[in-house]
């Protein structure tokens, strides 16, 4: 499913246009990404928690030539799902 289908799935759900639905969804990411960058966690009961992990530098190789390679350290964004949300999935 891609955010067309997603959107369309959402509308129809809630008996509301289309337009709503992506402006809703739009502004549900737009927060989330937010309070990411602020590396706030975002919580969301049954579904799962967002938040941002540290990656320490290291040194990773190119594939292709074997040279060694500087990969600075940065923060990336996870996902843990909830165990609601594992549980309906297993089914």
């Amino acid at each position: 499913m891609n955010k067309t289908e997603l959107i369309a799935a959402a509308a129809e759900s809630a008996g509301i246009t289309k337009k709503d639905a992506e402006r809703v969804l739009n502004a549900a990411l737009d927060a989330i990404t937010a309070s990411l960058v602020k590396r706030e966690k975002v919580q969301l009961s049954g579904f799962g928690t967002f938040e941002t992990k540290y990656r320490e530098a290291r040194i990773g190789r190119n594939p292709h030539t074997k040279e060694a390679v500087d990969i600075a350290a940065t923060y990336v964004p996870t996902f843990k799902a909830s165990k609601a949300l594992k549980d309906t999935v297993a089914k």
